[in-house]
């Protein structure tokens, strides 16, 4: 399955059980270890494993099988590494926390390029 396809599928199994702001990183040009980094919000633990177990379910029913599964068991941050794409569910502070997005971000330099 291609990165496109499986980033797709990732978003429709978090779709499918109420995960939130879900945002999706290009991250290709930055890293070597993925191409897609899919980013989203679970209310709860409870609710954070449950959305990292439909996306391991629903890529396991599109013949993926996830490299791993990790934080599952606790439930704040829950990572799914289906190669190109890796899958972070969080909770609400955790993500606060780590900020994801602005980690992977591409640094914006038009403010400090040279007038010319």
């Amino acid at each position: 399955m291609q990165a496109e396809q499986l980033k797709l599928l990732v978003i429709d199994a978090l779709e499918d059980i109420k995960g939130e702001d879900i945002k999706v990183l290009d991250v290709k040009d930055m890293t070597d270890v993925t191409d897609i980094m899919v980013i989203a919000t679970g209310k709860s633990n409870r609710q954070v494993k449950a959305l990292a177990n439909e996306v391991v379910m629903q890529a396991k029913a599109a013949g993926v099988q996830p490299f791993g599964v990790e934080g599952e068991t606790v439930g704040e941050w829950a990572l799914v590494d289906l190669g190109d794409v890796i899958v972070h569910v969080m909770t609400p502070q955790t993500r606060l926390t780590y900020n994801l997005e602005k980690l992977w971000s591409v640094p914006d330099n038009s403010e400090h390029a040279s007038a010319e």
